[in-house]
C-alpha cells in the first residue's frame, strides 16, 4: 500500500493563539478588543535580549514587508503603528497540546516536529475519513472550529513532499503534492524554498547557475557533491522528492531527553558551536544517568541567523548515556549539516529510550575505555549533585566563550 502523509502547520501559530486566547477573554485583555489576526499585530520577544524580535506576524503586517526574525525596532519603523504582544510560551504550549490531541483522532502515528507542526501517517485511513483531500479538509475544519485557529495541510507520499505542499499558499488551505505533481507544482518554485538550501547554499548554487529546483533536480548529481559535498547529493534528492524517512512517533512511556540553547552572538566559526555542543551533550548525558536509561539515537538541530532550521539523526548501534559518546556522534552530525552560516541555536535530542544496556559491538580500531568514561561521568555527576552544576567544567570552557557569557 502506498503511503499517505500528512504535514499539519499552524498559519502564523504564536500570533494566531494569542488572537484566540484574547477572544476568548475579553474581560482580560480590555486595552485589546480586535482580533490580532485582522490588524497588523505581531508577537514579539524581550527587547533587552536577543530573543527582542518579531517571533510571528499578521497578514495585515506582511503589507508592510514587516518580517519574522527582524528586531522589533527594524519592524516599527516599517509599520509604526504595529501593535506588539509579549511571547507566552506556556500559553503556546498549551494550545499545542489542544492541537495534537486533535490530530490523534485521526491517526496513531505523529511525529510532532516543532509546537506547531508535525507530520502524521494517515496509510490505509481512507475508509474512516474518506479520500485524502476530504480527510485533510475534516481535520483542518476540526481544528478551526473546536479551537479557532487555521492551519495548512500538506499531503503527500513522504514527509519532504508533504512539507513542501504545506508551505504553499496559506493560510487554511489544503494542497496535494503527489509525486506526478513535482514537475509542475514544485520545479518552478526558487531553490531557496526547498527543504535545506539556505541562504549561503543558495548561493553557492546560484554560483552553478542553478535558480529553480527544477534546474536543481536536472543538474548532474556528481557537481552537486564537488561544490557541497554530502549536502549537495542530499538537496538533489530532494529536488527529485526522493525522502525515505518514516513518520516516528515519540512512545508514549518515553521520556524525552534534549536541550537546545540560543546564543547570544552569531556563532561562524567550528569550535565555538562544538564547544556548545558538548556543553549540550553533558547536559542530556546527566539527565539520561539520573533517571538510569540510555539511548540509541542522536538528533542534532541547528537554527541559522535567518531563522531557517535544519536537522539530522544518526542511530547510534547500541545504547549508551556517555556524555562523550553522545557528543561525539553530535559532532558528527554537525560536520554534515552546517553549510558555514551563522549560527542562533544549537539543540541535541535524543531518542529509543531504553531502561537497560544491550550492550556495544567493540571494534579492534576503537580504543576509547567506555568503563572509565561512564567512571568518569559517574563521578563528575556525584560532585555537581553536592556542590553544584559550576563545581567541575572541562579545561576546554575555562576561556571559552561560554565562560564570557554565551
Amino acid at each position: 500500500m502506498e503511503r499517505l502523509i500528512f504535514h499539519v502547520d499552524v498559519n502564523s501559530a504564536f500570533l494566531s493563539w494569542e488572537a484566540v486566547e484574547r477572544l476568548k477573554h475579553p474581560e482580560q485583555y480590555p486595552d485589546i478588543t480586535v482580533d490580532l489576526r485582522t490588524i497588523p499585530s505581531a508577537v514579539g520577544g524581550d527587547r533587552s535580549k536577543r530573543r527582542g524580535v518579531i517571533l510571528a506576524k499578521s497578514i495585515p503586517a506582511k503589507k508592510y514587508k514587516v518580517q519574522t526574525g527582524e528586531p522589533i525596532t527594524d519592524a516599527l519603523k516599517k509599520c509604526p503603528n504595529l501593535l506588539i504582544v509579549p511571547s507566552r510560551h506556556e500559553l503556546y504550549r498549551k494550545y499545542s497540546k489542544a492541537f495534537i490531541s486533535i490530530l490523534e483522532k485521526y491517526s496513531d502515528t505523529i511525529e510532532q516536529c516543532s509546537i506547531d507542526e508535525c507530520f502524521m501517517d494517515m496509510t490505509g485511513t481512507q475508509k474512516l475519513f474518506g479520500e485524502p483531500i476530504e480527510a485533510a479538509e475534516k481535520i483542518k475544519n476540526e481544528i478551526y472550529d473546536k479551537l479557532g485557529f487555521t492551519v495548512n495541510v500538506g499531503i503527500s507520499t513522504n514527509k519532504l513532499l508533504a512539507k513542501m505542499a504545506s508551505d504553499f499558499k496559506k493560510p487554511n488551505l489544503v494542497h496535494t503534492l503527489f509525486p506526478d505533481e513535482i514537475q509542475e507544482k514544485m520545479w518552478g518554485l526558487p531553490v531557496r524554498d526547498l527543504f535545506l538550501v539556505g541562504k549561503s547554499s543558495e548561493r553557492t548554487l546560484h554560483t552553478l547557475g542553478i535558480t529553480t529546483i527544477g534546474e536543481l533536480a536536472k543538474t548532474d548529481v556528481s557537481v552537486l557533491r564537488a561544490a557541497m559535498k554530502k549536502q549537495g547529493e542530499a538537496i538533489w534528492k530532494f529536488a527529485n522528492g526522493e525522502d525515505v524517512s518514516v513518520v516516528e512517533p515519540e512512545p508514549a512511556d518515553s521520556k524525552s531527553y534534549g536541550n537546545a540553547t540560543t546564543i547570544a552572538f552569531d556563532v561562524t566559526d567550528e569550535g565555538t558551536a562544538k564547544m556548545t555542543l558538548m556543553s549540550l551533550a553533558e547536559t542530556v548525558g546527566r539527565r539520561l544517568r539520573r533517571d538510569n536509561v540510555r539511548i540509541e539515537a542522536v538528533t542534532v538541530s541547528i537554527r541559522y541567523s535567518d531563522l531557517t532550521r535544519t536537522s539530522h539523526q544518526r542511530e547510534i548501534g547500541h545504547s549508551t548515556n556517555i556524555t562523550d559518546e553522545i557528543y561525539a556522534v553530535a559532532a558528527r552530525l554537525f560536520d554534515e549539516l552546517w553549510d558555514g552560516m551563522p549560527i542562533r541555536l544549537l539543540g541535541i535530542s535524543t531518542s529509543h529510550v531504553v531502561k537497560t544496556d544491550a550492550g556495544r559491538q567493540l571494534s579492534l580500531l576503537d580504543g576509547r575505555d567506555y568503563e572509565k568514561l561512564e567512571r568518569l561521568d559517574k563521578a563528575m555527576d556525584s560532585i555537581r549533585e553536592r556542590f553544584g552544576a559550576d563545581a567541575v567544567k572541562r579545561a576546554s570552557f575555562l576561556e571559552s566563550p561560554k565562560k564570557r557569557g554565551m
